[in-house]
């Protein structure tokens, strides 16, 4: 996936908005208020996402183009090279699932106000 299909796929899920919150080039992608994705438009090869953590550690070990996300708690956030051989199908599938890292952690109220919910699962690989 290129990066412009990578903001097209994330701006078509449900109540994301995007914005530039640290700098010109860091463009982060929001469900409810909340991070779940972002891109440095600089270095266009790289694309962070959140993960539950066993699984975030499970990806890094199967796929070499998956890493522990600089400037962001290594444990939660991984980094995608949009450069490789990674599937689009895997790629929209982590997609899904940062978000609905992001989802889960909401408070009920704040759910319920927005009418926001999770995604379906989809297929990870």
């Amino acid at each position: 996936m290129d990066i412009e299909t990578v903001r097209d796929y994330c701006l078509s899920l449900p109540l994301v908005t995007e914005d530039f919150p640290f700098d010109e080039t860091t463009l982060v992608f929001r469900v409810g208020g909340k991070i779940f994705a972002m891109m440095d438009l600089e270095h266009t090869e790289w694309f962070v996402l959140k993960c539950e953590p066993e699984y975030a550690l499970e990806l890094r070990e199967r796929h070499p183009e998956i890493a522990p996300a600089w400037h962001m708690n290594k444990k939660y956030w991984n980094q995608l090279n949009l450069f490789s051989a990674l599937s689009d199908g895997l790629i929209q599938s982590l997609i899904c699932h940062s978000y609905n890292e992001v989802v889960k952690k909401m408070p009920k109220k704040v759910k319920a106000a927005f009418d926001i919910r999770l995604l379906p699962a989809i297929q990870k690989e």
